[in-house]
């Protein structure tokens, strides 16, 4: 394939010798020159078309594989260079005759192409003189044409100029006669508004004398009457009149809008509209009640104001430095700066309201002839309404002024803090009453209801420090109550007393805000936590706190006075959540719970160990036989012997113990949860005591006539004992039905247990329990089957429940029915069928 050098070169030879006018001169001057036998002669002896090419193909070829000819072919050949290495070889003489047979051969190579193409340059060169021939005629036919173009242009030129000064004739005629219109139709009017103004008084027609003003100034406007001498001469007039208007109209609005009279603002309002200024005179109106807000709310905290009111002689610095209690004008100083704010507050709502009767009227108020509504007039879509603009106003100035004032004067400062609540109150009072005073079907109200949180979020340093100082003044007491340096020491009950008033108060002044009484309230639950952690840590847990045998220990007497303390600080403050909002009783619940709990704790303990103490006492009654006739438990003396040491620990119990912890209840403790935690643990221990006596009775094998006598007997002292120390037995409710239902199953024939009532009132273990007495030996209870003591055997009911229980007796039915089996004998004991009819029958339920 060819270099592109090469293809340029063959390029430029078909170029030169096709289209060239040197090569079609040239032709030409061989055409004309050589004979017709030289041109023939010369045809037979010239190489035909593709030997032509063919040469030129190998002349190009020799040129490239040439040394000193390739030189030329290649795109950025520098002739200086080729001259320049030829000197310096030493062979000039060489290439230069090397150069003149490469000449030679290029110049043989156009000549070849010349002859070769000699009938299609002669084809061009005939082409060339049609054109020009042609070229002549179309010059010829401009020429024509232009020369007819100058004749119609003068002929046109003088009707046009003529034309064209006749219509700025008439155009200066119609604008004279549209001014004369014009200064017609502005005299016209000035003089219906000159008469209605002369005619009318006092009482002129402002609506209709603006609609003539406004329509004077629109002529003006669209029309430039300088220089009318007669209407320029009542210009002065003019604007003497629209002042006077526009004056008459403000007054009106103004005290149309100060009375809240509807028609007298929309009566002036229309006279704006006419004259085309309700927009600009709304938003004057607008930012002169913004200036008014700003200036009311910078006047309640100016501390110069407030000095001056109460003719202190303090100076701001000196009551900064001073205490509330010193000097006899702070207390005059702390009454004004109040005063400020709630006249701020009533300059506020005036404000408000205003605007919104101003907004409520052009909301209602439309154009009688367009029927255009004002409010849309003044208004594009998704502007803010003219309350929120002056709401807006109001809230940035208020929060502005009282960060201003919370951080530059401490007398301000301490006074809002201090009377939080009340500044609280001020606000709200100011909401209310927009909300209340603006709340009108079919009109949106003069702010908000998001508007509150605004107006609050600027007090926050003020909400914040206030909250600090009730945190501060209930942290005090409790510190006060369990100082560090003292282990062991209880609060005193007037101590105690001291912290529920304080905390009866914090919750009484902020009681009518809602959200204040929620956040108090917090802080409240923060300080019964710490009275709870304070109390916990004083708690006693020792082994002097959990002996029930000797009497009552220090230890034990602490934990006591704790307990009844923490319970009446629950129960009084749970007294004042009664009507306070629900997110307020959430809010303190969990604090209330850990108070609560931890006075339990103080004292379950020692509920546990008696407990176990009476447990131990009952489980006595497996030592002792009830089989014989003649038995040796105390039968002359009506109770046996394990009753007796039952009897005394539980005295022993109420003496010591009990009797303090239910005499130290206060009444708030019982009226308000209905039952202390020292009279519920002592339920729940005369209710355990009297299950475990009739759990452990049933299970009595053997047991004979008289040993049944015997158990009934200690079943009376059991609850005789029962009702006088611990807790009355007709109270505990399912317990007691229990145990009373042990006397008839006592006594009850085996042949009348599948239809006895009394087995619902029972627990099905104790039911099967007292059956294993009437059972034969083979028979064996799941205590000896299991090898464990009653005790052992106790435990693990309690641990498995009812439900688990009846597969252990069925168990021992089992082995029963395969020992029977297995000896031979073809009769149960009636028990054992009853027994599993039992069984299957009674409602199981895991405890």
């Amino acid at each position: 394939m060819a270099s592109p050098r090469v293809q340029r070169m063959n390029t430029t030879f078909n170029r030169t010798s096709s289209g060239s006018p040197r090569l079609q001169t040239l032709a030409s001057h061989k055409s004309s020159s050589l004979s017709r036998f030289d041109r023939d002669v010369f045809y037979e002896n010239a190489p035909d078309a593709a030997a032509a090419e063919a040469a030129s193909r190998a002349a190009i070829e020799e040129f490239k594989n040439d040394k000193i000819f390739s030189k030329f072919l290649v795109d950025d050949f520098n002739a200086t260079q080729f001259a320049s290495e030829a000197l310096s070889s030493g062979s000039a003489a060489a290439s230069s005759e090397k150069l003149q047979e490469g000449i030679q051969l290029l110049e043989r190579q156009l000549r070849s192409e010349v002859f070769l193409r000699h009938d299609e340059l002669l084809q061009q060169l005939s082409n060339l003189k049609e054109t020009e021939s042609v070229l002549t005629v179309v010059r010829a036919g401009v020429e024509s044409l232009q020369a007819s173009t100058q004749r119609v242009r003068a002929e046109i030129a003088e009707p046009y100029k003529h034309i064209k000064s006749k219509s700025k004739q008439l155009a200066s005629l119609h604008d004279t006669v549209e001014l004369l219109r014009t200064v017609i139709r502005v005299l016209k009017q000035m003089k219906r508004l000159q008469e209605l103004m002369e005619s009318g008084g006092s009482n002129v027609d402002l609506a209709k004398a603006a609609q003539f003003y406004n329509e004077i100034e629109i002529l003006r406007k669209e029309t430039d009457l300088a220089g009318v001498e007669v209407v320029d001469d009542e210009i002065p007039w003019l604007f003497e009149v629209g002042s006077q208007i526009k004056t008459e109209a403000m007054k009106g609005l103004e005290k149309g809008m100060e009375s809240l009279n509807q028609a007298e603002v929309g009566s002036f309002l229309q006279v704006y509209y006419n004259m085309g200024e309700l927009k600009p005179t709304v938003e004057s109106l607008i930012g002169k009640y913004k200036g008014l807000a700003i200036k009311s709310v910078s006047a309640a905290l100016e501390w110069k104001t407030i000095s001056a009111s109460v003719g202190s002689s303090l100076g701001s610095g000196a009551i900064q430095r001073s205490n509330a209690s010193q000097g006899a004008g702070i207390p005059r100083a702390r009454e004004s700066l109040w005063q400020k704010m709630g006249t701020c507050m009533d300059q506020l709502h005036g404000i408000v309201v205003v605007v919104w009767h101003l907004q409520r009227v052009l909301a209602k108020k439309r154009d009688p002839i367009t029927h255009v509504g004002f409010l849309d007039e003044i208004m594009q879509p998704g502007d803010s309404m003219l309350t929120e603009r002056v709401w807006e106003v109001v809230v940035k100035s208020f929060a502005s002024q009282m960060k201003s004032a919370f951080t530059a004067s401490s007398f301000v400062k301490d006074t809002f803090v201090v009377g939080y609540p009340k500044l609280l109150g001020m606000v709200n009072g100011l909401l209310e009453r927009l909300f209340r005073e603006t709340d009108v079907k079919g009109v949106p109200p003069a702010i908000k209801p998001e508007a509150r949180d605004q107006l609050v979020a600027a007090l926050e340093p003020f909400q914040t420090a206030y909250l600090g100082k009730s945190l501060g003044r209930l942290s005090e007491l409790v510190n006060s109550m369990f100082p560090a340096a003292v282990r062991g020491s209880i609060p005193s009950q007037e101590q105690i007393f001291r912290l529920v008033s304080r905390i009866h108060e914090e919750l009484d002044v902020v009681k009518p805000d809602v959200r204040l009484t929620f956040l108090v309230s917090r802080e409240i639950g923060k300080i019964l936590r710490l009275l709870a952690e304070r109390a916990e840590y004083q708690t006693s847990t020792g082994p002097e706190s959990r002996q029930v045998m000797g009497p009552l220990t220090p230890q034990q007497l602490k934990n006591i006075t704790l307990s009844l303390q923490l319970q009446d600080v629950h129960a009084r403050v749970t007294s004042m959540l009664v009507g306070l909002p629900s997110a307020t009783i959430e809010v303190l619940s969990p604090s209330l719970t850990a108070l609560h709990g931890v006075a339990s704790d103080c004292i379950t303990p020692l509920f546990k160990a008696i407990i176990e103490r009476l447990e131990n006492c009952i489980l006595q009654i497996h030592e002792q036989s009830f089989a014989t006739m003649d038995m040796d438990g105390g039968m002359g003396n009506g109770c046996s012997k394990y009753m007796e040491d039952l009897q005394k620990s539980i005295l022993h119990f109420r003496s010591e113990f009990l009797s303090k912890l239910l005499a130290g209840s206060t009444p708030a403790v019982t009226s308000i949860s209905g039952e202390s935690i020292s009279a519920g643990l002592t339920r729940k221990l005369a209710s355990r005591v009297l299950l475990f006596w009739v759990r452990h009775a049933a299970m009595v094998r053997p047991l004979s006539e008289l040993g049944k006598l015997q158990l009934i007997s200690d079943m009376a002292e059991l609850e005789l004992v029962v009702g006088q120390s611990l807790f009355p037995v007709e109270q505990l409710g399912a317990p007691y039905r229990a145990f009373r239902a042990f006397k008839p199953l006592v006594f009850l024939e085996s042949s009348e247990f599948a239809s006895s009532p009394v087995l619902q009132e029972l627990p099905p273990t104790v039911v099967l329990h007292h059956l294993y007495t009437r059972a034969p030996v083979e028979l064996e209870s799941p205590l000896k089957r299991m090898k464990l003591s009653p005790q052992q055997y106790s435990l693990w009911l309690d641990s498995q429940g009812e439900e688990h229980a009846w597969k252990g007796i069925k168990a021992t039915l089992d082995e029963y029915a395969a020992k029977i089996q297995a000896r031979g004998d073809k009769e149960f004991s009636p028990i054992y069928p009853l027994m599993l009819q039992l069984g299957t029958s009674l409602n199981w339920k895991s405890s």
